[in-house]
């Protein structure tokens, strides 16, 4: 018996004994296992106790009909149907295939065309296997490269937090704020989640920028200023190459772009800005106000929101800085 037919079983489903050892000497000829079963009875019993690829049934049987045996099958059992008859009983091709059958053959046929039929059957049925073995391993992979891309980016935000002390956690909460306020804003999940991971890393370029400037307990110089000034185009730089699904890169190097086209580094306006970027800018702007720094204490939630306010339409997004605020006023700061 050939090792790729062997494991495959077929069930016959026939009341007239002749036909029935007939279709089985030919079907294990093909090399296949074949049960056969005198009614529907007996062959939900088969189903139940084997594993069955094919069961091939008349229409005219004992009690239940073939058509009826078919729908049990269909709902409860994985095997495929190929339905047959002797009769004609007004039954369409086309109507036996519209509910679920493989195969819709009339009797008489000889045995070799049936075996061609249920190669035809089996081989679909193989090829189906394939492709949904395949999606699972694509999905599969895909979920490991997701994870792969999750631990690069908490590795690269854990890299700068250790260079830089006094802001560890401002990208986690960045992140946070985002969130909630593209939740506010409707933002599809996959938006949404993009806005977390460029939250994580909205501030990596920083990176290369020197540690004296950056837990510098003063007020930075102007010559100072420039040089932090370049973090969001380093960040780009670092992470443009690294596939993502959403614009994360982007993101970044627009987090500190302004609406009236005073911010950096591009000095862009409005529309040349993502929106997502429009979202991590008022994120990064309440985090930063509502933290601790080397140079200043907390400035509170109230001058954040002034902030955010009184440059509303100017500085930043409108409708980000509605669902900011919103947010805040119902939920504080998260």
């Amino acid at each position: 018996m050939d090792n790729t037919t062997s494991h495959i079983s077929i069930l016959v489903v026939d009341d007239d004994p002749l036909i029935s050892d007939l279709l089985k000497k030919a079907i294990s000829n093909a090399g296949y296992l074949c049960f056969t079963a005198p009614d529907a009875e007996q062959a939900i019993s088969i189903l139940e106790e084997n594993t069955v690829d094919v069961i091939i049934v008349d229409i005219v049987l004992p009690q239940t009909s073939g058509l009826e045996l078919a729908k049990t099958v269909r709902s409860q059992y994985s095997c495929d149907i190929i339905v047959m008859t002797g009769f004609d009983e007004g039954i369409k091709y086309e109507d036996v295939i519209g509910q679920g059958a493989k195969d819709f053959i009339r009797k008489p046929l000889s045995p070799e065309e049936l075996v061609v039929r249920l190669n035809r059957v089996l081989f679909e049925r193989k090829i189906i296997r394939i492709q949904k073995q395949t999606q699972y391993e694509l999905e599969m992979n895909f979920e490991k490269l997701q994870r792969l891309l999750e631990a690069i980016v908490h590795a690269l935000a854990s890299a700068l937090e250790k260079r830089d002390p006094y802001t560890s956690g401002h990208q986690k909460r960045v992140a946070i704020i985002a969130c909630k306020i593209a939740e506010r804003m409707s933002c599809t999940h996959e938006q949404i989640n993009g806005i977390r991971l460029a939250g994580l890393l909205h501030d990596i370029g920083k990176i290369s920028i020197p540690v004296d400037i950056l837990i510098k307990p003063a007020k930075l110089d102007q010559m100072e200023y420039e040089i932090i000034k370049q973090h969001p185009q380093i960040g780009y730089e670092i992470i443009k190459d690294i596939e993502f699904n959403q614009p994360i890169a982007i993101i970044v190097v627009q987090h500190h772009e302004r609406l009236n086209g005073s911010g950096y580094p591009g000095r862009l306006k409005s529309d040349d800005i993502i929106p997502e970027a429009k979202i991590l800018a008022v994120a990064d702007v309440v985090e930063a106000m509502t933290s601790h720094r080397p140079y200043r204490a907390s400035l509170g939630i109230e001058r954040a929101i002034d902030e955010i306010s009184k440059n509303r339409g100017i500085l930043y997004d409108s409708r980000t800085v509605d669902a900011c605020i919103e947010y805040l006023k119902e939920k504080g700061l998260p």
